[in-house]
């Protein structure tokens, strides 16, 4: 079976799946091999409405006219997805970095589809898996496309970008995140880039912050579209920080409102601006996608409880995302301040250290009270008798300190990666 054919079957149907439990009619299933072997549950998608299955089973597809065999299933799905993705000639966003590249791409969608056809990746959808499913959604009414592209170890952008084959490209930033697959920052320099390796080789465009000296280092003489607040820019933008940490950004004499806090989101409503500023879109219409940009699923959300103020950002975190927010929460005017933190994962060797450097950071600045949680942190901390913070291994022991209703009229910041699940601790606030 070759990847043309297997196309025109994608044409007949209504999608694809890889989990037999969220098969629906007439889609395909792709019996993928990972902790359990895909072929195991191809009945069970066949009763939930496939019409079609890819397998790596030539048994099976020997006798089955509507199963395709092909020797890697994975490869298979991704060459389909770039199959599909090179028979349309549109503007594909490649987006990745180390911080805000999921509230980046939303701002993105938010703005470019205020006069075009736009179609993101939805939700996490962004590694060796999800992106061939976000590209196999892309319709013919479509116009512009914005695929994000997650990583967490070398190669793995230089794949993605070879299955999307984006025509500009982003990479938000680079910090400590994935330090545990990419080794060290140089590793997850090295390897972000690899999205400025495939634009380059393919003469593509590079969107770019200006601001950024080690980007513009790597750039060189590269031709870019460029933001930022220096002269040269392509597109100069200036931030405003209200004494609640809403961030406003200036660009043309125009001025823009956001929903999002914190200073560390300025770089990604920049980015905005100079992404509608490269479409053409309109500034008018620039300025009502960002200020229509409300965050969700945990990130950046600001929360009224009948309560207190909390702002909650557990989607997901490292030291360099975890430092640039408690700064700005620490900058702002609100008032009696609490942090509830939780541990940064997939930091290998550097787990220790890292966060050690937020218990310091934390430590030289005011507030009422502190909560860590998490194995690490809890290591480290129990080593220190005389630290004023509250310590607990599990959210679910937090939850229950916080039962008493003790924390009224404060303000309260919350941030931790998401498998610490820190949003549980909401509903106690």
């Amino acid at each position: 079976m070759d990847i043309k054919s297997l196309h025109k079957a994608f044409l007949l149907s209504s999608g694809v799946s890889i989990d037999s439990r969220d098969t629906q009619q007439n889609t395909i299933f792709f019996a993928l091999k990972g902790k359990r072997d895909g072929n195991l549950f191809i009945n069970d998608a066949l009763k939930n409405g496939a019409n079609y299955v890819v397998s790596d089973d030539k048994t099976l597809c020997s006798t089955n006219k509507n199963f395709y065999y092909f020797k890697d299933t994975l490869q298979a799905l991704q060459d389909l997805a770039n199959y599909h993705r090179n028979l349309f000639k549109i503007p594909v966003i490649g987006l990745t970095g180390s911080n805000g590249k999921t509230t980046t791409k939303e701002l993105f969608y938010s703005v470019l589809s205020q006069k075009f056809e736009t179609f993101a990746t939805k939700g996490n959808y962004n590694n060796h898996i999800g992106v061939p499913l976000t590209l196999l959604k892309i319709k013919k009414s479509t116009e512009i496309a914005i695929i994000e592209m997650g990583a967490s170890a070398q190669n793995e952008i230089s794949l993605l970008s070879n299955i999307a084959n984006p025509t500009i490209g982003l990479i938000t930033n680079f910090g400590d995140a994935h330090l545990e697959g990419f080794g060290s920052i140089e590793g997850v320099i090295k390897g972000k880039s690899e999205l400025y390796t495939y634009l380059q080789q393919n003469k593509a465009t590079i969107l770019a912050n200006a601001d950024d000296k080690k980007q513009m280092e790597l750039l060189n003489k590269y031709p870019i579209f460029s933001y930022g607040a220096i002269n040269n820019a392509s597109v100069n933008v200036d931030k405003e920080i209200n004494q609640l940490g809403y961030v406003s950004i200036k660009f043309e004499n125009t001025t823009v409102k956001s929903n999002l806090m914190g200073d560390y989101n300025f770089q990604n409503i920049a980015s905005a601006v100079a992404i509608g500023k490269y479409f053409n879109i309109e500034n008018e219409y620039i300025k009502k996608g960002i200020e229509n940009y409300i965050p969700e699923n945990n990130r950046s959300q600001f929360i009224e409880s009948k309560r207190n103020k909390i702002l909650l950002d557990t989607y997901n975190a490292n030291p360099t995302s975890m430092k640039s927010a408690l700064l700005s929460f620490f900058n702002s005017a609100l008032d009696n301040k609490i942090l509830i933190l939780g541990d940064m994962l997939e930091l290998g060797i550097y787990e220790e250290e890292k966060h050690q450097n937020i218990i310091d950071l934390v430590m030289k600045n005011r507030y009422e009270k502190v909560f860590f949680v998490g194995s690490v942190f809890y290591k480290i901390l129990a080593r220190n008798s005389k630290t004023n913070a509250y310590i607990f291994k599990t959210v679910d022991e937090l939850i229950t300190r916080l039962k008493d209703k003790s924390l009224t009229n404060k303000s309260i910041f919350i941030k931790g990666s998401r498998g610490i699940q820190l949003e549980k601790v909401v509903s106690e606030l």
